[in-house]
């Protein structure tokens, strides 16, 4: 009985053993598995995207530059992913830079128009900040090959409290200018000083605007050059066909000739008293020689 007891008491240990070890195997799998659930994530984009310091605030933006299959896909695709994200596009230009284009006849009057070309987009979106990696993962999706991605936070913790420091002196210089005698310098000191305060509020509006929002420039292309096949009229042809006309261009011809004549009559009247000149001119030196002929005759 004492031995059934002790047998009883091996086993029921035994089993407590191997049931603790499955349970440690299981405990540790599952904590393996959420580590890299964490790692993959962290490897998805920069920490400098998503990281938040206590006591410090982070101006951020970023700068992506990448290849895609579609540019033009592509820029709907990330113009909805930002205003998703609570973002906006604030420039978007999407354009086709031709590389080569020929242009080949078919016909008489038809010819085909090839054009190279390579597309591309330069954007500038904003979100918000606490969205800057969530945006930049999604775009990150959309690429074919990525050349480059610049991410930045600038700390500006020190410049927004000087800014606070300064509101506060401008607010004391308000109250020490508003204890003067009323005068022309009074309200010139014045007027300089509230200039003062206004350029320190707007300078205070664009950092708080732009830390709530992360400025992200994008740039994408097309690796391969597209084609488009134009169809066009085939000018060769009808620069041909209208080139030269007989009737028409003889026409012209006379016409021209007759405006020719009259421009030239004009220019002889135009020019009368060099004509006359000319004339008593050649009438004296005919006179000359016919003299000087019948002389020589005499003389024989």
């Amino acid at each position: 009985m004492k031995t059934t007891y002790i047998k009883l008491s091996l086993s029921a240990v035994l089993l407590l053993g191997i049931y603790s070890c499955k349970k440690g195997e299981a405990v540790s799998t599952e904590s393996y598995s959420a580590d890299s659930t964490v790692a993959m994530v962290t490897d998805s984009v920069s920490s400098v995207a998503t990281m938040k310091v206590k006591d410090k605030q982070f101006i951020k933006t970023a700068d992506v530059n990448m290849e895609v299959k579609d540019v033009y896909e592509a820029t709907v695709s990330i113009e909805k992913t930002v205003q998703d994200l609570g973002g906006f596009v604030t420039h978007s230009n999407l354009q086709s830079n031709v590389i080569s284009q020929d242009t080949y006849n078919t016909s008489d009057n038809d010819a085909m128009l090839i054009k190279k070309y390579q597309t591309e987009n330069t954007m500038k979106v904003r979100v918000p900040t606490e969205k800057l990696g969530e945006l930049l993962v999604k775009i990150n999706d959309k690429k074919l090959f990525l050349n480059s991605r610049t991410i930045n936070a600038e700390d500006v913790t020190s410049g927004i409290k000087y800014a606070e420091m300064e509101g506060k002196r401008i607010k004391k210089t308000e109250e020490n200018i508003g204890q003067l005698k009323t005068n022309k310098d009074k309200v010139q000191l014045d007027n300089d000083n509230m200039a003062e305060g206004n350029l320190q509020q707007l300078a205070n509006m664009d950092t708080t605007d732009n830390i709530k929002y992360s400025t992200i420039d994008i740039y994408i292309k097309e690796p391969k050059l597209r084609i488009a096949e134009i169809a066009v009229t085939n000018t060769r042809n009808i620069d041909n066909k209208y080139k030269f006309n007989f009737i028409y261009d003889a026409k012209n011809a006379f016409v021209e000739g007759f405006y020719l004549i009259q421009k030239i009559a004009v220019g002889l009247i135009t020019i009368w008293p060099l004509l006359i000149l000319l004339g008593v001119v050649v009438y004296f030196l005919r006179k000359r020689k016919l003299t000087k002929s019948e002389h020589t005759k005499i003389q024989e």
